[in-house]
């Protein structure tokens, strides 16, 4: 191990230099086994061109003994293959929180391997109590709009992977924590934009965790590389016909806050795998500027899926195949140029909301209601609907029944049921046109 590469990790030469300085051996040797090995220890050059795959999987195969970190101080490290990092080790750079796309700075993983192959090996693979912590990863072939498939970019299995303050430039694909088996995978501090599936979710039978992600092409516009420029609308209209932020299949207690993606096809993606359903409540959730915020394909009948405080700029969607209960407290809606309905409820579940909002609706077909309720039950209180002149609510053939409790219907109610057997019951409500001092 090299003197400079331990700076680097233990982060404070003052305190080393006075440990040798007053003879503290036992000190210095605590601080200099901060990891377990170091990449440039190895052979990696970090100078974005020499191939550093080798170093790398070189440094963490040294871990595998014991477990650790294996270090990769600030530069470029060209990895033209895949790495494997073993049952408790953790490759670790210099970033402690995600950033917005600063090549040449920090620590910089350049992927190339896997170009044309989105079925190949990972860039990196997580096992049992391992991770990755502190990097940037950019893929610098990758360019628009000839958009290449490429492997995941990690992929975990077994307990307890994690990803944490990563910033994922440019991936096709980013993480899966879906495709093996796995339980208590925990993502935190991820930023960046991949282009296909942003985070997969499937397999996993106890609880796993994701919080404070961040995808915005910005992470990849921005960047300092001959490769990232392009025109903003162009990537816009490829994101919203090709990205799916979070994939979430069989999960049981997925816990999520803090995430939120812009431009998808559907933001949030709900759905039935081999393994099962999901169970997932998410907290300051959001997708903006999309066809599709949320679509609940498949939940678990007894759990289903709860969002609070959440925030759309797009449609929530429920399919004909869910059964499970779905509930949004206390979210905002918000139309695009496209937006007709803001809510549209299929399936036999029931769908509650509380305390939501409706800021526009109907943009595409006038004649289209805020929620229309095609299937299941809805439960509705403490709704406000900004729109004085249009449909709020449109309950059609196959409903099992709605409720509207103690919302605001600006400028009456307009609620129609053509169904010949859905129940409703309609009270309490605020039907004034009175808009109020702010217009609304």
């Amino acid at each position: 191990m090299t003197w400079p590469c331990a700076v680097a990790a233990v982060g404070c030469v003052a305190l080393l230099a006075a440990t040798l300085a007053n003879g503290e051996s036992e000190a210095t040797e605590r601080a200099l086994e901060a990891w377990t090995a170091c990449v440039t220890d190895f052979g990696a050059k970090a100078d974005g061109a020499t191939d550093d795959t080798g170093a790398f999987q070189a440094a963490l195969d040294a871990a595998a003994d014991k477990g650790g970190i294996v270090f990769a101080p600030a530069g470029t490290y060209l990895i033209a293959g895949a790495l494997s990092i073993p049952q408790g080790v953790a490759l670790r750079g210099v970033w402690e929180a995600p950033h917005h796309a600063d090549i040449g700075k920090g620590t910089v993983l350049y992927a190339t391997g896997g170009k044309g192959d989105e079925n190949g090996p990972p860039l990196i693979s997580l096992h049992q109590s391992s991770g990755v912590h502190g990097v940037t990863i950019f893929y610098p072939e990758q360019r628009f709009p000839e958009v290449q498939p490429y492997p995941w970019c990690i992929q975990g299995m077994g307990m307890h992977g994690s990803v944490i303050n990563v910033t994922l430039v440019n991936p096709y694909k980013g993480i899966d924590f879906g495709t093996h088996p796995n339980e208590l995978h925990f993502i935190s501090g991820v930023f960046g934009q991949p282009l296909k599936t942003g985070i997969f979710v499937d397999k996993c039978t106890d609880i796993g965790r994701i919080e404070n992600v961040h995808f915005n092409p910005h992470s990849w516009g921005r960047a300092d590389y001959p490769t990232a420029q392009f025109n903003f609308p162009d990537i816009f209209g490829y994101l919203s016909e090709n990205f799916t932020g979070f994939l979430i299949g069989k999960t049981d207690w997925e816990y999520m806050r803090d995430c939120f993606c812009i431009f998808p096809k559907i933001g949030f993606h709900f759905v039935k795998t081999g393994a099962g359903e999901p169970n997932v409540v998410l907290t300051q959730c959001g997708a903006d500027i999309c066809p599709v915020a949320v679509r609940v394909d498949a939940s678990q009948s007894h759990a289903g899926v709860a969002f609070e405080n959440g925030q759309f700029m797009g449609t929530v969607i429920v399919g004909p195949q869910n059964k499970g209960p779905v509930k949004l407290t206390n979210c905002g809606f918000w139309p695009i140029q496209t937006t007709d309905e803001q809510v549209v409820i299929e399936g036999e579940g029931t769908v509650t909301l509380t305390a939501c909002h409706f800021a526009g609706w109907a943009l595409a077909d006038t004649a289209a209601p805020c929620i229309r309720v095609r299937g299941g039950a809805a439960l509705l209180s403490g709704c406000d609907f900004f729109d004085p002149a249009k449909k709020q609510i449109l309950i059609e053939e196959g409903a099992v029944g709605v409720s509207v409790m103690g919302c605001r219907l600006r400028g009456g109610a307009k609620i129609e049921n053509t169904s010949k057997t859905a129940e409703m019951q309609v009270g309490l409500n605020l039907t004034g046109d009175n808009r109020g001092k702010n217009g609304l």
